[in-house]
């Protein structure tokens, strides 16, 4: 059975909008190294339609050579919208916003389901009960504006798996969501 984890680039205010203005002065080879075995375990893409409209214009075209370009084109993605019915981006499928569609997907997937960038999409999954790991690269910068990845999502518990700590000062945290908070 398939496990969504998602991976979100986040302030220390947690701020997710807009990594590109915030993020890149943090990033280094132990981040790289992270981003490759994330991107090594996972089976397929799932994103909201806004991701979507994002990506599906640049990924496909992208002429640099970028190896995230080469991996998003050939996994399976999943856009989850109740707007798009027939996605154009290659190895694309529309799911409803429904949780047994969201049930479906897991079962049919063995592995990672990694989600990026999708805040809006990761609250609901949470509130859900479909989310299974959240992987945040907490950096150390207040951004003071912009989406927050927790805004109005309620109270959720989570436990901690592994974290590790990069040269740079951003942390690699691991949660999963648990019913029961430890001590």
């Amino acid at each position: 059975m398939g496990r969504i984890i998602s991976h979100f680039f986040i302030s220390l205010d947690g701020v997710v909008e807009s990594p590109d203005k915030w993020h890149f002065r943090y990033f280094n080879e132990e981040m790289g190294a992270a981003m490759d075995r994330s991107i090594a375990s996972t089976e397929a893409m799932l994103m909201g339609r806004l991701l979507y409209d994002e990506w599906s214009v640049h990924w496909p075209e992208d002429p640099s050579g970028d190896p995230f370009g080469e991996f998003i084109n050939r996994i399976p993605k999943y856009v989850v919208s109740n707007s798009i019915t027939e996605p154009a981006w290659r190895n694309t499928t529309a799911l409803a916003v429904d949780v047994a569609e969201i049930e479906k997907l897991k079962v049919w997937t063995p592995g990672a389901i990694g989600i990026s960038g999708s805040a809006t999409l990761v609250r609901w999954l949470l509130a859900n009960g479909l989310l299974d790991e959240l992987n945040l690269m907490v950096h150390p910068i207040a951004v003071g504006e912009g989406q927050r990845l927790f805004d109005a999502v309620g109270i959720h518990p989570m436990r901690l798996l592994r974290q590790e700590t990069f040269s740079t000062g951003v942390l690699n945290l691991h949660y999963a969501p648990t019913d029961v908070p430890r001590p």
